[in-house]
């Protein structure tokens, strides 16, 4: 199981999406204060929630928890690719959502005459797993492809 090339790609997404569960995504400095954005909220510095992020959140939590369950199905290669593509679908949702939320806590700050805001690099790490998710499929179909060649000379 931990010698195929596929596990360590699953394992690395699995770090990337809890590194972007707990770390600060984007930043907003306004006339109210500093304010950051995580997966679950926008916060002040001070820890109060301003706006709640919960389906970002939820999103993020299932996109880390879905490689950590298909490393462990390593007999059933074909349910595993499936569950990649899975993978990559809650990817390409977070980074929308990202997006989305991005731009909804952008709004409160623009009424201002001035603010600042700007990401942080943990906003780009859904991204960076949707190639180790497409990665992982493609190693775990190469290792299906070997071993219905090897069923066909026997």
């Amino acid at each position: 199981m931990i010698q195929r090339i596929q596990t360590l790609y699953l394992l690395i997404l699995t770090a990337l999406m809890a590194v972007t569960i707990f770390a600060p995504l984007a930043w907003f400095a306004g006339e109210m204060g500093e304010f950051r954005l995580y997966s679950f909220s926008l916060q002040s510095l001070d820890g109060s929630v301003s706006q709640s992020t919960a389906y970002m959140g939820i999103l993020l939590v299932l996109a880390c928890l879905l490689p950590l369950v298909t490393i462990f199905l390593y007999k059933r290669r074909l349910l595993q690719i499936r569950l990649c593509v899975v993978e990559m679908v809650l990817l390409i949702g977070a980074t929308a959502m990202e997006g989305i939320y991005y731009f909804l806590s952008s709004r409160i700050f623009s009424d201002m005459a001035f603010h600042t805001q700007g990401f942080k690099p943990a906003i780009a790490l859904p991204l960076v797993g949707l190639l180790f998710a497409f990665l992982a499929a493609r190693a775990i179909f190469h290792d299906e492809l070997l071993v219905r060649d090897a069923d066909r000379i026997r």
